[in-house]
């Protein structure tokens, strides 16, 4: 029993000793060299998926309008869903809006990191 591994939980994994790091091990001053490229596709796809979201939002919160017209006996209901699609869409742009900034500093980072250099004066 002493030989065989015990697992104590599911995540408390341990890495095989054997296997090399990608990251830098305690002691190494070397830090891995940042990908911009993959960074700033990133944010520009979780950017595309928001707007979807936000659009998906918007047209659920239109959907709900009219069921709320249509249905005045469960009116109520409907307008608090309408409501709660219309938070979820301004929660979802202004998440889309912050992943357009992280893209734009993403690229910024970049040109900077490869030497170029803004003249700007004002």
């Amino acid at each position: 029993m002493s030989e065989e591994k015990q697992h104590h939980g599911l995540f408390h994994h341990h890495k095989d000793e054997d296997k090399p790091s990608d990251y830098p091990q305690s002691g190494n001053s070397d830090t891995p060299e940042i990908d911009y490229k993959k960074e700033e596709k990133h944010h520009k796809h979780l950017e595309h998926y928001d707007e979807a979201g936000v659009v998906a939002a918007g047209a659920y919160g239109l959907d709900e309008k009219h069921k709320a017209k249509k249905d005045p006996e469960h009116a109520h209901k409907h307008k608090i869903e309408e409501g709660i699609a219309g938070a979820a869409a301004v929660g979802g742009g202004g998440f889309a809006s912050h992943e357009h900034h992280d893209k734009k500093e993403t690229k910024k980072e970049e040109e900077e990191a490869h030497g170029k250099k803004n003249h700007h004066l004002f």
